[in-house]
């Protein structure tokens, strides 16, 4: 009984605020936007009919293809790095880890001064006698935002990295240096192993935080940025001030049924591992 009363809150407030909420909209996506009358699947084939959500799903593939991969292993490698040091580790942790407190209209401030026409960078450009980069009006603008997901998440991701690298014991490295193994040998059959359940988390959650991006984004170039950059979030954005809100519906059922299976297959590979 007590186990019930302690779970029954947050159950509760999972069902009237994530699942209710969830199988509403997955009844208006059968539903036209105004009347509520019964369509079938014509909003989920204007969905994939449409040259804009397209658009935005294979930027926000490639976005999330390019920068998990990236994120996941430079921050494992800035993680070994810093466990093996012995002198401002601490610093060097609290100094990865400020960008995550850093607030979206900072980020934005810090992409302007740095990314505009003439800004930082393209004024050492110019000093170098190169031409000026477009950098939020270009294909330039992808790497922009693949820069600002890095540095934004990177500090997280490193230290869920070295709460699994504490948890492997020492005398297992020494017991296999005594074996005659090198530090790559050790990295790769013992790190990396005992790393496993650490890193089924961390891309779930790095993958997760990959959604998030579009809050910089939209501050820094608007509802319509250049088409590089045009996420899924853009465009339920301008659906919903448009009041689309059939064609949300369905791209945001198509969007979690994704995510699940995504999820699903890599929870999969992790427990066959």
């Amino acid at each position: 009984m007590a186990g019930v009363c302690f779970l029954l809150p947050g159950f509760l407030g999972v069902l009237f605020f994530t699942l209710l909420p969830f199988i509403e909209v997955v009844k208006r996506s059968f539903q036209s936007a105004i009347t509520l009358d019964w369509v079938g699947f014509k909003n989920y084939k204007e969905v994939f009919s449409n040259t804009a959500f397209r658009m935005a799903a294979g930027n926000t593939l490639r976005f999330t293809l390019i920068c998990i991969p990236l994120l996941v292993v430079v921050s494992l490698i800035l993680a070994v790095i810093l466990q093996r040091l012995k002198f401002a580790k601490n610093l060097l942790k609290s100094g990865f880890l400020i960008p995550v407190a850093v607030p979206a209209a900072s980020v934005v401030l810090v992409w302007k001064v740095l990314f505009h026409s003439s800004g930082l960078i393209n004024g050492l450009i110019e000093k170098t006698g190169q031409a000026k980069i477009a950098w939020m009006t270009s294909d330039a603008a992808f790497l922009v935002l693949v820069i600002s997901y890095l540095w934004k998440n990177i500090g997280y991701d490193m230290i869920l990295w070295m709460a699994g690298l504490a948890g492997i014991p020492n005398e297992i490295y020494e017991a296999a240096r005594v074996d005659g193994a090198g530090e790559l040998r050790c990295f790769r059959s013992i790190t990396l192993p005992n790393l496993l359940p650490s890193l089924y988390t961390i891309t779930v959650l790095s993958f997760l935080n990959s959604f998030k991006v579009f809050r910089e984004a939209w501050l820094v170039a608007g509802d319509y940025p250049h088409q590089s950059m045009y996420l899924l979030q853009h465009l339920y954005n301008n659906w919903f001030r448009e009041l689309s809100f059939d064609k949300i519906s369905a791209a945001a059922v198509i969007n979690a049924a994704v995510v699940l299976v995504l999820i699903l297959v890599l929870q999969r590979s992790w427990e066959r591992e």
